[in-house]
């Protein structure tokens, strides 16, 4: 192993997973919400925030549309 290495000479090479990698956010989402993926998380083994996010990557893939209706 050397001593120093030269970053320079390196040659790196663009990750190709950089357009898939998450962004940090923060987002508002009621309790109920949480305590939901909370309890499937301990279900099925996956961290919740995963789950949120398998969720909505899901909406996403299946161009699914809001439907909103005010009573």
């Amino acid at each position: 192993m050397l001593e120093e290495y030269d970053i320079d000479n390196l040659n790196p090479r663009p990750n190709p997973y950089a357009k898939e990698l998450k962004k940090q956010i923060t987002i508002k989402i009621a309790p109920s919400v949480i305590e939901y993926f909370k309890v499937e998380s301990k279900n099925t083994g996956i961290p919740y925030q995963t789950l949120i996010n398998m969720y909505l990557e899901d909406c996403v893939q299946r161009k699914k549309k809001l439907e909103i209706s005010w009573k």
